[in-house]
């Protein structure tokens, strides 16, 4: 394990050099400081930059310095004009994990390697379930909120994809990320797809027919639309 973690999902958890330090950040500034911080690792962070992430308004007397201070005292940040944390190579960042466990997952998917494409899929899906930083509020949370989310929802298609054609008690795992796709995306087609194809592979077909009518139904009422030629296809099939 990397003796420096740091996990912005769900509870923060900041592990330097083996040690948590956590608890010693200066309160929601610095709590939203260090995640600018390290969203941003990779770059300088110029003061009037992270200024405007920790404050709507700004403070009329220089508010970051103090709370800059007080985060050079836990976290290994350089510059002066500007912060930039440095992180050692080995350094585990939570978000940058799913996205890496996202993209392995997608490449085991393109060579059709099922089996592959599931472990990695389903960390990115873990990550990304916590959600970013709950309970603090600021423009550019929401802004990566928005990108996590999508992230969620890709993680939840390859590891659906991949327990589908893997099969048996993993249809299991398939048949519950099509129920999640469907509840936080409603009209995004690929949730009812997957459910569709699980329950045809447990042969249940006629179950799987109910849930295309119930999506078509539901672009007809609420957005005056068909299904895609994609979903088509496996209603299609279904019927053959």
């Amino acid at each position: 394990m990397a003796a420096t973690r740091i996990q912005l999902c769900g509870r923060l958890v900041l592990r330097i050099d083996g040690r948590r330090v956590e608890d010693e950040l200066p309160g929601r500034q610095g709590r939203l400081a260090c995640a600018y911080l390290v969203l941003h690792r990779h770059r300088p962070v110029a003061r009037e930059e992270l200024a405007a992430a920790l404050w709507e308004e700004p403070p009329e007397t220089d508010g970051l310095s103090p709370v800059l201070s007080k985060l050079r005292r836990v976290l290994p940040l350089e510059g002066r004009g500007s912060a930039r944390l440095t992180l050692p190579d080995d350094a585990w960042v939570d978000l940058e994990a799913a996205a890496e466990a996202l993209h392995r997952a997608q490449a085991a998917i393109a060579r059709s390697d099922w089996a592959g494409a599931w472990g990695p899929a389903r960390v990115a899906q873990h990550i990304a379930a916590r959600g970013l930083l709950p309970g603090e509020e600021a423009p550019w949370l929401e802004e990566r909120r928005q990108e996590l989310e999508e992230l969620h929802l890709r993680a939840l298609e390859l590891a659906g994809r991949a327990s589908v054609e893997i099969g048996g008690a993993e249809l299991d795992t398939a048949e519950r990320s099509a129920q999640s796709l469907i509840r936080r995306s409603p009209y995004r087609e690929s949730g009812y797809r997957l459910l569709m194809e699980t329950l045809a592979a447990r042969g249940d077909a006629a179950e799987a027919l109910v849930v295309y009518d119930e999506l078509r139904r539901r672009l007809r009422d609420d957005l005056g639309a068909s299904p895609s030629p994609l979903t088509q296809a496996v209603h299609r099939r279904l019927l053959g």
